[in-house]
């Protein structure tokens, strides 16, 4: 499957975001990628995530949370990355401009988010609980957003490397505190960024399959 690849502007208040939009041929849905602290849509992890998912027939977005210039200070200072509010509000500008554009408008909408990127998934998804129909997180850290939990009614995947020691009981505090359809993973033999052999394929194979579970569209 080769996904039809463009490079987007997404207009965002007085300016406006990289992203990179694949979009695939009798497409199941879109999946948004919301990168996690210190990163950007050129991740290597989140590329080859939606790799796979466009070969499952999924569109996906990979967009930078931050413009250059935040970049640059947030090098620094990291004052940005760890602002979750900030980034959930843009995540909800982005999906917005998803749905009013033509090309996207009709695809169902799902985010997959890493590590702190997670947060701001869960966040946006509560506020737009019309929209949002599926959300993954991966090494996330969905327990940053707490006070959004009980709120978040799309279906949501919890993947955890088995050595990420830290971590899982962040996500299982989250798991607990999710209302709706929910489900935990623990991936044998993966620490937080999935580097070891075969753990990310396994991440990205188990995003899929929840994806196809909830984005599929409605048979007529």
């Amino acid at each position: 499957m080769i996904p039809n690849k463009s490079s987007v502007l997404i207009p965002v208040n007085n300016f406006a975001l990289y992203g990179d939009l694949n979009l695939v041929e009798g497409s199941q849905g879109i999946v948004v990628f919301v990168h996690g602290s210190g990163s950007s849509r050129f991740s290597t992890r989140n590329q080859l995530v939606a790799e796979m998912l466009n070969r499952a027939y999924f569109s996906t977005l990979l967009f930078d949370l931050l413009t250059e210039e935040e970049e640059k200070i947030d090098t620094y200072s990291q004052e940005f990355r760890f602002n979750i509010p900030l980034l959930a509000e843009r995540l909800v500008i982005v999906s917005k401009w998803l749905k009013n554009n033509e090309a996207t408008s009709d695809q169902k909408l799902g985010y997959f988010g890493a590590s702190t990127g997670a947060a701001a998934a869960l966040i946006a998804a509560a506020e737009l609980p019309n929209d949002v129909e599926a959300v993954v997180s991966r090494g996330g850290r969905p327990d940053m957003a707490h006070q959004y939990l009980g709120v978040v009614q799309a279906p949501t995947l919890l993947i955890v490397g088995e050595l990420d020691y830290e971590v899982i009981p962040l996500n299982e505090y989250a798991y607990q505190q999710l209302r709706g359809e929910k489900k935990i993973l623990i991936i044998p033999g993966a620490t937080h960024l999935f580097e070891e052999s075969g753990t990310l394929e396994l991440a990205a194979q188990a995003s899929a399959d929840w994806f196809t579970t909830y984005l599929r569209p409605a048979l007529i």
